[in-house]
């Protein structure tokens, strides 16, 4: 029976990834419609399931980070098509709206499947990987080579975030208190990098990537008024 369940969730989880693998090449069908963009929320699907099946929470999300870098690689090579290009607004909508729902997700199913809970704490309403202790240890459960490959991952993925940022700016007049608006709406993603690599230290190095990326938009935009 055992082997049964085994066999079920395994044909189940590849049936799901399958579908994620048909909305991330959708293109490749030239049905010319954006379906493609649902890749970033059908991603949720499958790796809720191994959550469920209690694969290693932060594996979990290890695994919904590089399902998202995929859609974020395949979508910045699509900006720069001069036939049907993507558009940026539409590629951070997306992505946003599927950070969202797995929010609302975290908030929900492991209230009504406790062992979900396990390795897991509660921020708010939402259960999170519980990978460090109250003196920013890392907690025993933990796998240091999976939390070094999750580091990796959260660092790629608000990378390519920031990069249709770059390219959607490049040349464009901002006026500085734009600067201040683009910053603001960063700030949250820095934190969590900041958390992720060195928790102790989160409010300097955010600091840190907010300057760097203030200089970054000053090197790329113009303000308007170049005579």
């Amino acid at each position: 029976m055992a082997d049964f369940e085994l066999i079920n969730s395994i044909v189940i989880l590849a049936t799901l990834f399958l579908i994620y693998g048909i909305f991330l090449f959708f293109d490749l069908f030239k049905r010319n419609e954006r379906y493609g963009y649902l890749a970033y929320i059908v991603a949720l699907v499958p790796v809720n399931v191994l959550w469920f099946l209690q694969f290693d929470v932060l594996g979990v999300y290890l695994i919904l980070f590089i399902l998202w870098i995929f859609c974020l690689l395949r979508d910045l090579f699509g900006v720069k098509k001069k036939i049907d290009p993507k558009e940026i607004n539409d590629i951070v909508l997306y992505l946003v709206l599927a950070i969202i729902i797995q929010l609302i997700l975290t908030a929900i199913l492991p209230v009504s499947l406790p062992t979900m809970q396990t390795n897991t704490a509660l921020y708010w309403f939402f259960y999170l990987p519980d990978t460090y202790t109250a003196a920013f240890g890392i907690e025993s459960w933990v796998n240091p080579t999976m939390l070094f490959a999750f580091r990796v991952a959260a660092s790629l993925l608000i990378g390519l975030v920031i990069v249709p940022l770059f390219v959607d700016l490049k040349g464009e007049d901002v006026p500085l208190p734009v600067f201040i608006i683009i910053i603001g709406l960063f700030i949250p993603p820095f934190l969590y990098l900041s958390y992720v690599w060195l928790p102790g230290a989160m409010g300097m190095l955010t600091f840190l990537m907010s300057v760097i990326l203030f200089i970054l938009l000053l090197m790329i935009t113009k303000s308007g008024k170049e005579g």
